[in-house]
C-alpha cells in the first residue's frame, strides 16, 4: 500500500514543465536555470541549460533554500510558503535578487548576436574587465589605442572583428562600445530577460 502511494505521488509530480525558470546573464553568456519542486514529496531538481546539476528526492522539509554554484557564481533558490498550500520561488545570484542582478549585469555586460554562414555567434564584452567571449569561450584580443578611444581586435569565423570604444559624451551612458565584423556594424543584443515564473 505504501509503495502504491509513493508511486502515485511520483506520477502526480511527473511533469515536463519546470516549477520556475530564469534566464541569467553571466560573463560567458545567458544561462537558463530551471527548478522542479515536488510539493508532495519535496523532490528538488535544478537544471542549467538542460543539464541536471542538483537532484534531491524525498525531502521532508518542503520550504527553505537550495544552494548551488555554477561557473564560480553562487545561486540560491528560495522556496517560501504562501497561502493556499502554494509556494513562491525566488532566485538569488551572488547575494542579489534576480531582478537586481540582471540590472547590474546589464550595466557591465554588452552583448551582440550575429550569424555568419550557418553559424550563430554571441559576442559578449565585460566592460569592467575588458574580457571578450564568443559563444561562451574567453578569447584573446589585441588592444590598440586611437584618437578618442580604443579598439579590441580579434576574429570571428575567420573574419576581422573589432570592438571600438569611445566616449559617448553623456555622463549617464559613459563609454560607448560598437562591434564591427568585416567592417559591418553589428546590432546589440539585449541581455535583460525577465521570464521569472
Amino acid at each position: 500500500m505504501a509503495n502504491a502511494l509513493l508511486r502515485s505521488l511520483h506520477a502526480l509530480e511527473s511533469s515536463n514543465e519546470p516549477t520556475a525558470r530564469w534566464t541569467v546573464p553571466l560573463n560567458d553568456g545567458n544561462h537558463v536555470i530551471e527548478f522542479e519542486h515536488g510539493t508532495a514529496t519535496g523532490r528538488r531538481i535544478v537544471k542549467i541549460d538542460d543539464e541536471e546539476l542538483v537532484r534531491r528526492e524525498w525531502m521532508f522539509r518542503l520550504v527553505g533554500d537550495e544552494l548551488f554554484t555554477f561557473n564560480g557564481t553562487k545561486f540560491v533558490i528560495r522556496v517560501d510558503p504562501i497561502p493556499g498550500f502554494k509556494y513562491s520561488y525566488t532566485l538569488w545570484v551572488n547575494g542579489k535578487n534576480y531582478k537586481n542582478f540582471v540590472q547590474s549585469q546589464s550595466k557591465i555586460l554588452k552583448s551582440w548576436l550575429t550569424t555568419i554562414g550557418d553559424n550563430e555567434y554571441r559576442i559578449l564584452l565585460d566592460k569592467q574587465t575588458q574580457n571578450v567571449w564568443i559563444n561562451g569561450e574567453l578569447i584573446d584580443v589585441e588592444n590598440e589605442f586611437m584618437d578618442g578611444g580604443a579598439e579590441m581586435l580579434f576574429s570571428v569565423s575567420g573574419l576581422p572583428a573589432v570592438i571600438r570604444s569611445s566616449s559617448s559624451n553623456q555622463k549617464e551612458i559613459g563609454i560607448d562600445y560598437i562591434l564591427y565584423i568585416d567592417d559591418i556594424e553589428i546590432n546589440e543584443e539585449g541581455i535583460s530577460s525577465f521570464d521569472e515564473t
